[in-house]
């Protein structure tokens, strides 16, 4: 479950991954490349809480349900 969670960071939150909707990759295109690299970075990092917390809450909510299950 560990390396899951390793391949999920590294993978899927790179910063060179493209994080954005159409109007903001309109906006984006528009600044130049800079400013939208910056925009990537802010809406990776705004977006990593609520998955995070997701993410956690899903865990510990499937080791209950495995340990209620095995009684």
């Amino acid at each position: 479950m560990k390396r899951l969670f390793f391949l999920f960071l590294t993978v899927g939150w790179s910063f060179v991954s493209m994080a954005q909707c159409s109007l903001c990759t309109k906006n984006a295109q528009q600044l130049g490349d800079g400013p939208a690299q910056g925009m990537n970075t802010g809406i990776m990092y705004l977006a990593f809480i609520p998955v995070a917390a997701m993410f956690i809450f899903g865990y510990k909510w499937w080791k209950h349900e495995k340990k209620n299950n095995n009684i």
